[in-house]
């Protein structure tokens, strides 16, 4: 079991620690309820060391992003972030990512903590393009500082406007004292927020250096109970649950990210299954009956019958509704279709809706 660069913070504040992606990780401090709603009104800190980065390098970086991820990366320029995938060859997907674009020549890419390994194998695997390729994931430290404030209570660590910084863009500056730290901008909490990508060494500085800025602002760290629970509330696909190596992107709602301007990893089939349609999709939906949808249960249909399976489900702490999401047949995937959730035996009404379920 790894652990972080802060692990010994998280214990000595008794944070309850789960093994997670083959890391030791803060699952919850308070209360995941406490948590989240700490996120959506103020300003919450997530220790998300454990993802994975890998640095690309060479006048061929591009290419290689370009021949293994879904999205058209050469729309990018310096300081701008692009979401995408790595298909695989049988039409579903390693791993969802972000691809960071540091100079024509230079690229970040930040992928799953349990994918890192198979996103290496499967990049290195395509890289006939001489790219220079460097995993840094055991060297980086990453904290997500989320929710509202997020800005204000950072400002004072860096000359950066923060409040000013586009969604999906970032900057490298200094931070806390610290030179070269990366300020992104990516929150999927739905609350707004930054993420801050810096060496192992100056973890515990930059940490109690955030604290002590946002102390002001009423600033608590948050375990990954709560950003599962803040991520469903967005829609955001969850990799491992929502998809997979067996799920398509086109399936999944991905199309946005999944574009046919350039050849890529199973582009063919993938153009294809767009424009011919695919048998199930990716569904959101509220349940109507009393009861809470979970991971693996089956959805069946009015008479019973098995139309899908829920990826992710949970009572929403900002909504107080139990919320889901699940792969269901396409002519049960229509908005306001009643579906109904197999839990503990019985069939439990529930109906598809728009995403996000957070409206902010």
């Amino acid at each position: 079991m790894k652990n972080t660069a802060l692990t010994h913070i998280h214990e000595s504040l008794n944070a309850k620690m789960v093994p997670f992606a083959g890391y030791n990780m803060p699952v919850q401090y308070e209360g995941i309820n406490i948590e989240h709603e700490t996120v959506r009104n103020s300003v919450g800190v997530f220790d998300v060391s454990h993802m994975g980065e890998f640095y690309l390098k060479g006048k061929n970086a591009l290419a290689l992003i370009q021949k293994v991820t879904s999205n058209d990366a050469s729309v990018l320029h310096d300081g701008k972030v692009q979401y995408s995938c790595l298909p695989n060859s049988d039409g579903g997907i390693v791993d969802d990512l972000l691809v960071y674009r540091i100079s024509s020549e230079e690229y970040l890419l930040v992928v799953n903590a349990s994918n890192i390994e198979k996103d290496w194998n499967w990049i290195s695997k395509h890289n006939n393009l001489g790219v220079e390729m460097m995993n840094k994931s055991d060297e980086i430290s990453l904290l997500a500082v989320q929710g509202p404030k997020a800005a204000e209570a950072l400002q004072s660590l860096t000359s950066v406007d923060l409040g000013s910084m586009e969604y999906y863009t970032f900057k490298i500056d200094t931070f806390a004292g610290i030179e070269n730290v990366v300020i992104s901008a990516t929150g999927y909490t739905g609350s707004g927020g930054f993420e801050i990508y810096f060496k192992n060494e100056h973890a515990e500085q930059i940490w109690k250096s955030i604290f002590e800025a946002g102390s002001t602002f009423g600033i608590k760290p948050i375990g990954l109970a709560a950003r599962d629970t803040l991520r469903l509330e967005m829609g955001f696909c969850l990799y491992g649950n929502d998809i997979n190596d067996t799920t398509s992107p086109i399936e999944a709602g991905l199309g946005w990210i999944t574009k046919f301007t350039k050849d890529f990893t199973n582009s063919e089939a993938l153009k294809k299954q767009k424009e011919v349609g695919v048998s199930k999709k990716l569904v959101a939906f509220k349940m109507v009956d009393k009861g809470i949808p979970r991971h693996d249960y089956n959805i069946v249909n009015a008479n019973g019958d098995v139309i899908g399976i829920v990826t992710s489900g949970t009572m929403s702490p900002s909504l107080k509704e139990a919320i889901g999401m699940g792969y269901v047949t396409v002519e049960n995937s229509k908005l306001g279709s009643e579906i109904y959730i197999e839990v503990r035996n019985k069939n439990l009404k529930a109906q598809v809706v728009k995403l996000p379920f957070y409206k902010g």
